[in-house]
């Protein structure tokens, strides 16, 4: 399952970092999933920065900055991947 969280509002290409706007929280190790019109990859989060000061999570409302596995595009959409709880066997 995946919940939507923000949008990509600025890519820096020469140092693989995406600038995200967030309506959710995001913390480090979380697994976002980002898709646009040329972009559609699932990666975890290992590196963000708020005016270039390390962070571990930031809340809604946030603009973060997060190093990413491939390029992105403005208006791109993020997500957070998450893992559903499993059914008991019977």
């Amino acid at each position: 399952m995946e919940v939507e969280i923000g949008k990509v509002v600025h890519y820096y290409d020469h140092i693989s970092v995406a600038v995200l706007s967030l309506n959710d929280g995001l913390k480090l190790g979380d697994r976002i999933h980002i898709v646009g019109h040329a972009t559609d990859f699932t990666q975890r989060v290992s590196s963000m920065e708020v005016e270039h000061h390390s962070i571990v999570w930031v809340k809604p409302g946030d603009n973060v900055a997060v190093k990413v596995n491939q390029p992105v595009h403005e208006h791109d959409i993020v997500f957070r991947v998450v893992a559903e709880a499993l059914e008991p066997v019977s």
